[in-house]
């Protein structure tokens, strides 16, 4: 097909294929139908064979996977009065994720990946400390470590402090007070559950452009009604899925139809608190990942929580009702109706505020990218179940995932934590080996150094021994499918020049 069957105002309503990577938005006050949209342009691209991606904050978006209930009476009048002749109920294939790893597989990144950038934002960090996190990236970098986990993180920190007067020197100042507030916003991270998030087997995005056996496109739902408790992780997780597809895709420019469409719920999570470089580049995000076949459509309250820069990319709109009952909602209707196309049948103010549960007032691209003028319209009915599913549904779509065997198990290969662990023991055996056996304790030297200085030449010096360059090495190798380069570019949204990441 070539296209999405909205609705029907004056006339039926599409969004045509071609013009889906343009981007859109789903407006309006609760309950007034939002979900729904969703669930119909979910089904429509994946009809299409676009896979899709998006994140489930109230627990109802999971019903994509089961078809619905015979109609009732209700629903029979409204397919009559669309004139759907061939509606029938119908599920869609669905992958079900969840970071926590219990309504879903667990969707996990490294430490690496993620960059400092968004650890920044994640835990909520000031300048000062944001810069140390920068230097404790370079050094893993430049000495070769990985960093994956928590683990790996918090012992690249304790390395940093204790060596704070060398790593200061060369890279710029460290303070132990900066490392201390660090540590601690990781463990409040830890206790909300995001290290869930960090480790490996990582999150493989090709993993979320996949077709069924029929030639549809995967719907990935993520489980998010713990998740959106915690907007900061919230919002990091999801921007750095699209750091990775800006980064990872190739440039495809204007495709018969999109290559994924990544919806993003509660969007103004994404742009409160945002410092100005990160909404920055989120802006520039936005702007050039259409060229990459990627379609991103927001969905919230008000349209003016996205930005104006950014609102003015999505060409694909529908505005569900507003109540006008404050003056910033006064405000939001008003904004919302100067974003729509003209059409002289219409005084969208008024029809904003009128609208019933199930309408919308809709504006997609036509042919030659022209704005359709706005329709109200009556928004089809999925074909899904709208509602939740049980646990025994959940657990029956998880088990016909083709994914489940990948996920499901994590592992732990060695990485910094493992390889600063090593490198103190040998440090400290050699002090031991070369320590007179007298009994009593040999005070250090100038000829003699003390086990802490040989531990930094075991990282920092020209003496690395070269076991533990081999054992990065193997432990690269084995890994199928990855490899570790040093002095590359992370993720714009992820990090700066310089980091190391695992590569697909």
């Amino acid at each position: 097909m070539s296209s999405i069957h909205l609705g029907k105002g004056e006339q039926d309503v599409h969004l045509l294929s071609k013009y889906g990577n343009r981007h859109g938005l789903i407006a309006g006050a609760t309950g007034t139908g939002k979900s729904v949209s969703l669930m119909v342009l979910a089904e429509g691209f994946s009809r299409m064979g676009v896979p899709v991606f998006l994140a489930d904050v109230k627990g109802d978006l999971a019903g994509l996977s089961q078809a619905a209930a015979a109609p009732g009476e209700k629903l029979q009048a409204r397919i009559a009065k669309l004139g759907l002749t061939e509606w029938k109920p119908e599920a869609s294939p669905v992958v079900l994720w969840d970071i926590y790893g219990q309504k879903g597989h667990p969707v996990r990144t490294t430490i690496s990946e993620m960059g400092p950038n968004l650890l920044t934002r994640l835990l909520e960090l000031n300048e000062v400390q944001e810069g140390v996190l920068q230097v404790a990236f370079r050094v893993a970098d430049d000495e070769g470590l990985l960093l994956l986990d928590l683990d790996d993180l918090r012992a690249m920190l304790a390395f940093v402090s204790e060596h704070n007067k060398d790593i200061s020197a060369k890279y710029g100042l460290v303070s132990p007070q900066s490392i201390a507030a660090i540590q601690r916003a990781l463990l409040q991270l830890e206790n909300d559950g995001g290290d869930r998030f960090f480790g490996e087997p990582a999150l493989d995005l090709a993993d979320f452009m996949r077709q069924d056996m029929s030639g549809r496109g995967i719907i990935n739902v993520l489980a998010a009604e713990q998740l959106i408790l915690k907007p900061r992780v919230y919002s990091s997780f999801l921007l750095w899925m699209l750091s990775e597809l800006f980064e990872n895709l190739p440039e495809v420019g204007d495709l018969d139809q999109p290559k994924l469409v990544f919806f993003f719920d509660e969007a103004h999570l994404l742009f409160d608190d945002a410092p100005a470089q990160l909404q920055q580049r989120v802006e520039q995000v936005v702007r050039l990942i259409r060229s990459k076949g990627v379609g991103i459509y927001f969905i919230s309250q008000l349209p003016d929580d996205v930005p104006a820069v950014i609102l003015g990319q999505l060409g694909n709109r529908i505005q569900h009702a507003l109540r006008a009952f404050t003056p910033r909602d006064q405000k939001a209707v008003k904004t919302a109706a100067e974003t729509f196309p003209p059409n002289p049948r219409i005084d969208v103010v008024e029809c904003i505020t009128q609208l019933g549960v199930g309408e919308a007032l809709v504006t997609t691209l036509q042919d030659g990218g022209v704005p359709l003028p706005v329709e109200r319209t009556l928004i089809v009915p999925p074909h899904c179940r709208i509602g939740a599913i049980t646990d025994d549904e959940r657990n029956t779509v998880r088990m016909r995932s083709p994914v489940g065997a990948k996920y499901d198990t994590a592992m732990n290969r060695e990485s910094a934590f493992e390889q600063l662990n090593r490198a103190q023991d040998e440090a400290e055996q050699q002090a031991q080996a070369q320590t007179p056996a007298t009994g009593k304790d040999t005070p250090a030297t100038d000829a003699e150094p003390t086990w802490g200085q040989r531990f930094k030449d075991f990282l920092f010096g020209t003496k690395r021994r070269q076991g533990a360059i081999e054992t990065v090495a193997k432990s690269a190798m084995r890994t199928a499918g990855t490899r570790m380069t040093n002095q590359i570019l992370r993720g714009v949204l992820g990090g700066v020049s310089g980091g190391s990441r695992r590569r697909r």
